[in-house]
């Protein structure tokens, strides 16, 4: 008989115990997955660069993106460093490797694009073949969306209609202005406090700036303003640097439009005026090939009268209409190109001030809208 001593040590473990190093380089590599996967599913960090936002948003607001709010895309280019941009040092160093391209797909998300949500997404200028960069390591922009798929988008002497009806203008929205005021120098403090930017001067009395929506009244109460007048360039004037680049359409960034916007499954017949409108998307977008024989089109070698869309598009502006480079220039936003959506200010750096004026405190941890 054999009788188990109540005394018997237990066998010894015989898992070495991890070295300080082994412990240090473990809790990195959770970081970094757990990071990685926070910043590609979750959330991700977004420095404003420009002020086509402004006033809304401003030059240096450090913003917190949601990815799942209209669902977490997967990536196109699954070989990168993780934290970085696409290119690093002045000699365009890349970060990614394209031999590897994923085709698009997008997790579910809590909603849907709406109108008037801020929206971070891919530039589509690069989707032109000479910038040679894959979706989503295009550059990043921010603007608000103006008109969503199926939605047709008029603008009338500066005025956003969508379906025929006025869009509200953000209330920290800007535009620009001619001033004309007595024969006297304005005192630059005046600007300073009302955020005015004066982009030019013809003359003594006669100014061109942008005033913000909120300090418009105040301003021209002051006794030395003799007119303001908004600048509107006039219906029927074509500007070659507007969509969709074509002389038919005698468009500008004032007076702009009807467009209907591409929805995924949309069937738009295919002719001169159509093309000239859906082409990018077709061509760019979509990746098909176009080609024009004997004034009949053919899109993949087969002639068409017609084009079914395999995405949704929208279509972003800027709050400062008259310094934002968006969807008036470039066309419509593919969903592919969609990052997520802006939804909290958690810093706000001004460049421009002394050290102890940098930071806009009454900024921090401000909602997006």
């Amino acid at each position: 008989m054999n009788w188990k001593s109540p005394f018997r040590k237990k066998p010894e473990n015989n898992n070495p115990k991890k070295s300080k190093t082994r412990e240090w380089f473990d809790a990195l590599l959770f970081a970094l997955v757990a990071s990685t996967i926070i910043r590609g599913l979750l959330f991700s960090a977004y420095a404003i660069p420009s002020g086509s936002m402004e006033g809304t948003q401003l030059p240096g607001d450090y913003l917190f993106v949601s990815k799942i709010s209209y669902g977490p895309r997967m990536p196109f280019t699954p070989v990168a460093v993780p934290f970085l941009e696409s290119t690093i040092t002045k000699h365009q160093i890349k970060t990614y490797w394209d031999g590897i391209q994923l085709n698009y797909f997008r997790l579910p998300g809590l909603s849907e694009i709406k109108k008037g949500d801020i929206v971070v997404f891919n530039k589509p200028e690069e989707a032109e073949p000479s910038y040679n960069k894959p979706v989503d390591v295009r550059t990043n922009l921010i603007k608000r969306c103006q008109a969503t798929p199926g939605d047709v988008l008029t603008i009338v002497n500066a005025q956003v209609y969508i379906n025929g009806k006025p869009v509200p203008i953000p209330e920290n929205a800007q535009t620009s202005y001619m001033v004309v005021t007595d024969d006297i120098t304005i005192n630059p403090q005046i600007f300073a406090n009302l955020n005015i930017e004066l982009l030019e001067q013809n003359g003594l009395n006669s100014y061109h700036m942008i005033i913000p929506n909120q300090n418009l009244a105040t301003f021209k109460n002051y006794p030395f303003i003799r007119s303001i007048t908004p600048v509107v360039q006039p219906a029927g004037t074509y500007d070659d640097r507007i969509f969709p680049h074509n002389q038919k359409f005698k468009w500008n960034q004032d007076n702009f439009g009807p467009l209907m916007l591409p929805k995924k499954g949309w069937s738009v017949p295919i002719n001169d005026s159509t093309l000239a409108l859906y082409r990018r998307a077709i061509e760019l977008y979509e990746h098909n090939k176009v080609e024009l024989r004997e004034k009949k089109i053919f899109i993949n070698g087969k002639e068409a009268d017609s084009y079914a869309f395999k995405m949704n598009y929208y279509w972003m502006m800027g709050d400062n209409r008259h310094n934002s480079l968006d969807s008036r220039f470039w066309g419509y936003v593919p969903e592919d190109h969609v990052v997520g959506k802006a939804i909290i200010t958690w810093m706000s750096i001004d460049s421009t001030a002394n050290l102890l004026n940098k930071v806009r405190w009454n900024r921090i941890l401000k909602p997006v809208k």
